[in-house]
C-alpha cells in the first residue's frame, strides 16, 4: 500500500510541475499575442510613414523640376520674342529703304543717289543674325525613371537579422564579472549593433510567468561579446539573451542561457547581536544608549504586565532601532562582547566577503566563530573564534587573535578587509580588499561549522556579500599554502 501511495505521490508531484510549466507557457502565449497585435500595428504605421516620406520626396522633386521647366520656357520665350521683334523692325525698315531706292533710280539727280546709297548701306537688316538665339527643343529636360521604377519595384521588407547563438563554452563567470560571447549563423555586414539583456534568478529552468527580477538591458554593443563588471551575486543564477539589430529592425532574441553565479551570501543576525549594536541590513553602528533603553523597558515590564498603547515602553519596543529577539537557541551577546554574527554557517567550500569599517573606531574585529561562542566571549579571546582586531584605545594597533593569543601585524591598516575561508583546508585569510595583499592567515582544522563574526565598539562597519573568491586570492592561496602563519605561532 505504501509503495502505491509513494508512486502516486511522485506522479502527482510530476503532474503538478507539468501544470506549472503549462500555466507559464499559456501566460507566455497570451503575452505573445498581445505583443503581436502591438508590433503589427507599429510596423504598419512605420511602413505608411516611409511611403508618405517617399511620396513627399517625389512631390518635392516634381515641383522643383516643373519650376525649372517653366523658368527655361520663360527665358527662351523672351529671347525668341526679342529676336522676332528686332527682325520685324528691320524688315519694315528695309521695305521703306527699297521703296526710296526704287524712286531714286527713276530720278536723274546725282545727289539723291549718294544719299540713298548711304542709307541703304546702313540698313538694320545687314546687322541681323538669322540664327535663332534659343532652341525650341526641351529634350534636355526630359526624364527617364525606368531604372528608378525597376528599383522601386524591387523594394521589399528589410531582412530581419538572424538570431544569434550564445556560446556557452566561451562564457566566463569570474571575480564578480560575467563575459558573454555569441555568434551569428552566417556573417551579416548589415548588422549595426547588438542588444544584450540579463536578469537575476534563483531558478535554473525555463523562465516563469512572473520573475522576481526585471530584465536589464545593454544596448548598442558593436562586438560579439560583452563583459558585465562590478556585479553582486545575490541570486544563484543569471539568465542572458541577445538579439542583432540593423539600422531599421531588430531580430529575434537568442535562446536563453543561464549561468551559475555562485557566491557566499548572508545577513547579520540582529536578534542575537549585542544590545549596543544598531544593526540595519548589512550595516552596524555602535549605540551607547542601546543597553539603557532595554533596561528601561524591562523595568517598565516589572511594574505592569500591560503598557498603554502610546507609553514610552511600548514605543521603545516597537522602535526600528531595536527589534526584539525572535531567534530560538541563542541569547544576545552581552557585557563587553559587542558582537554580531552572520545568519549563515559555513560547512564546506571556499567563501569570501568584505567589510568596510570606520578606522576611527575604538575597537573593531572581523573573523569566524564556532556555534558555541559564548555570549560573554570577545572575538579572539577563546578557542571558538579567530579574528583580526583593530585597537584605537591607547595606541593604534592591528593584531591577529585566537584563543587569547595575539600577533601584531606589521602592515598598513586598510579601510576595507577581505575575508577568505577554505573550510576543507582549514584556512582563514585576511586581505587588504583594495590591493588584495595578504595580511594574515590562520591554519586550523574546522571540526564543526563556522560563521562570520564581527565586533565593534565606538564605531561602525558595513559588510558586502555576494562576492566570488577573487582569482588573485585563489592563486595566492596556492602559492602561500606552505608559508602562511598558523595558530601555534600566535603569542
Amino acid at each position: 500500500m505504501s509503495q502505491h501511495s509513494e508512486s502516486l505521490r511522485k506522479i502527482t508531484t510530476t503532474l503538478a510541475l507539468k501544470n506549472d510549466e503549462i500555466t507559464n507557457f499559456i501566460c507566455c502565449l497570451k503575452q505573445s499575442l498581445e505583443n503581436l497585435e502591438g508590433n503589427s500595428s507599429r510596423v504598419q504605421e512605420d511602413l505608411e510613414t516611409e511611403f508618405s516620406s517617399l511620396h513627399s520626396v517625389l512631390d518635392e522633386l516634381k515641383d522643383s523640376m516643373v519650376t525649372r521647366i517653366k523658368q527655361e520656357r520663360a527665358s527662351r520665350t523672351y529671347e525668341l520674342q526679342s529676336q522676332l521683334s528686332a527682325c520685324s523692325k528691320a524688315l519694315e525698315s528695309s521695305e521703306e529703304l527699297l521703296e526710296v531706292a526704287n524712286q531714286t533710280l527713276c530720278s536723274s539727280e546725282a545727289d539723291d543717289f549718294t544719299q540713298v546709297t548711304s542709307s541703304v548701306t546702313m540698313a538694320p537688316a545687314f546687322r541681323l543674325s538669322l540664327k535663332a538665339k534659343a532652341s525650341d527643343s526641351m529634350s534636355h529636360m526630359m526624364v527617364d525613371f525606368t531604372q528608378e521604377r525597376e528599383m522601386l519595384q524591387t523594394i521589399k521588407f528589410l531582412p530581419v537579422p538572424a538570431t544569434p547563438e550564445i556560446l556557452v563554452s566561451e562564457c566566463q563567470v569570474c571575480d564578480n564579472t560575467v563575459t558573454v560571447q555569441w555568434a551569428l549563423p552566417e556573417p551579416d555586414t548589415k548588422i549595426d549593433h547588438y542588444d544584450l539583456e540579463h536578469r537575476r534568478t534563483n531558478y535554473e529552468g525555463p523562465p516563469r510567468a512572473r520573475e522576481d527580477y526585471p530584465w536589464m538591458v545593454v544596448e548598442g554593443i558593436r562586438e560579439t561579446e560583452y563583459t558585465l563588471t562590478g556585479l553582486r551575486f545575490d541570486t544563484r543564477y543569471m539568465t542572458f539573451r541577445v538579439k542583432a539589430c540593423n539600422k531599421a529592425v531588430a531580430g529575434e532574441f537568442s535562446e536563453l542561457v543561464t549561468l551559475e553565479t555562485h557566491a557566499f551570501q548572508f545577513k547579520l543576525d540582529a536578534s542575537s547581536s549585542h544590545q549596543n549594536l544598531k544593526v540595519e541590513d548589512l550595516s552596524v553602528e555602535w549605540d551607547s544608549c542601546g543597553g539603557k533603553v532595554v533596561q528601561d523597558i524591562r523595568k517598565d515590564k516589572n511594574r505592569t504586565n500591560q503598557s498603554p498603547m502610546h507609553s514610552p515602553a511600548r514605543t521603545a519596543m516597537n522602535s526600528p532601532k531595536r527589534v526584539p529577539s525572535a531567534r530560538v537557541g541563542r541569547d544576545r551577546f552581552t557585557a563587553e562582547s559587542y558582537t554580531v554574527l552572520g545568519d549563515t554557517f559555513i560547512d564546506a567550500g571556499q567563501q569570501y566577503w568584505e567589510v568596510r569599517f570606520d578606522k576611527e573606531s575604538k575597537a573593531f574585529a572581523v573573523g569566524l566563530a564556532l556555534r558555541n561562542l559564548g555570549r560573554f566571549d570577545q572575538l579572539g579571546k577563546s578557542n571558538a573564534s579567530w579574528c583580526i582586531h583593530l585597537n584605537n584605545w591607547l595606541h593604534q594597533s592591528l593584531t591577529a587573535k585566537h584563543n587569547n593569543k595575539a600577533r601584531t601585524l606589521d602592515c598598513p591598516i586598510p579601510d576595507r578587509i577581505g575575508v577568505y575561508c577554505n573550510y576543507e583546508e582549514g584556512a582563514l585569510s585576511f586581505y587588504n580588499a583594495r590591493t588584495k595583499t595578504l595580511m594574515h592567515t590562520f591554519r586550523t582544522k574546522f571540526t564543526q561549522p563556522v560563521i562570520p563574526a564581527f565586533s565593534v565598539w565606538n564605531g561602525s562597519f558595513s559588510v558586502q556579500t555576494g562576492l566570488q573568491v577573487p582569482s588573485v586570492v585563489q592563486s595566492g592561496q596556492r602559492k602561500n599554502s606552505g608559508t602562511s602563519s598558523s595558530n601555534a605561532s600566535l603569542t
